[in-house]
């Protein structure tokens, strides 16, 4: 199943070059390089906050069970996950360093695993009701009208996510004997990370500024390149953009994202190339606003060295 991986890649790479040679590449290099510097600079900001909270987020999410992770130690290991995750594909093998990085602590492997995955799905938790409930009102809260092939597509990512959330509720609540003293240990640690002594309220305000600042730096993106969306689309069609991130078979995204975009912000009166250049530049910052991930993967490869 290994040639799998290369084949998507190059599918995804494939994609992001067809994007960009139908819809005006001329226009789309014209618009990056005639960029506003103010939103770029407010985008690259953005990054740092995202990454910065992201990484309390995580260490707040180990304390509750029973790992300590200093301050400077949680954002050093996010800012290089986070870049591992933008130079990578799948988008989590800088989870996986996360990890591995911290496996002394805890109980040898468990517990740093289980910080790191629950800390993904509280972001990833609230990300998907915005998005759900976004598309499931967007008929109802105006702008343009909504072709019904994308209404269906709309109807059908609604009823998806509704699906898998109902699936793994009852897979919970009525888990197979085989797999029952896992999943009732996985209960228990959810419980303890998101509803016990109110955790669930640090964790949604981390998750929600966290989500608000990923949907306000592709609204920064956009207005930098003369295309400024309404706020119908912070949770309309940028959460679908962001979605195409989750795919296991692109880097960061790129490719599917920028096909999203192209298909989207046409509903908002704009070129499907400015769709492409907002999310070509939302990619660009994403990657230079974690490049001080640099510093500690040339840290971590200078301390092995020594030893």
């Amino acid at each position: 199943m290994r040639f799998l991986k290369p084949i998507g890649l190059s599918a995804a790479f494939a994609l992001l070059i067809a994007v960009i040679l139908r819809f005006e590449p001329q226009r789309i290099a014209a618009s990056l390089a005639s960029a506003d510097p103010t939103y770029i600079t407010a985008g690259l900001i953005l990054v740092q906050v995202q990454i910065v909270l992201s990484a309390l987020r995580w260490r707040f999410t180990a304390a509750r069970l029973g790992q300590h992770l200093g301050v400077g130690k949680a954002i050093g290991d996010y800012y290089l996950g986070t870049l591992v995750n933008q130079l990578l594909p799948g988008g989590v093998a800088g989870d996986a360093v996360r990890a591995v990085r911290n496996r002394a602590h805890g109980d040898g492997g468990k517990v740093p695993v289980q910080a790191v995955l629950f800390e993904r799905v509280a972001g990833q938790g609230i990300f998907f009701v915005i998005a759900t409930f976004g598309v499931m009102l967007w008929p109802l809260l105006g702008g343009a009208a909504i072709p019904e092939d994308v209404r269906h597509l709309l109807s059908g990512f609604a009823v998806a996510a509704a699906g898998l959330a109902i699936a793994f509720l009852l897979l919970l609540r009525f888990p197979p004997r085989r797999v029952k003293p896992r999943l009732t240990a996985l209960k228990a640690a959810l419980a303890q990370v998101f509803l016990r002594d109110r955790a669930w309220i640090v964790q949604t305000l981390f998750s929600l500024v966290i989500v608000a600042s990923y949907i306000a730096m592709f609204m920064l993106a956009s207005a930098a390149v003369g295309a400024p969306l309404p706020a119908l689309a912070a949770v309309t069609a940028i959460p679908l953009c962001l979605l195409m991130m989750l795919i296991p078979a692109t880097i960061a995204g790129w490719g599917a994202r920028e096909a999203a975009a192209a298909g989207l912000w046409p509903l908002f009166g704009y070129a499907a190339s400015d769709g492409v250049t907002a999310s070509i530049l939302y990619g660009i910052l994403a990657l230079v606003g974690a490049a001080p991930g640099l510093v500690f993967i040339l840290a971590a490869l200078f301390s092995r060295r020594n030893r």
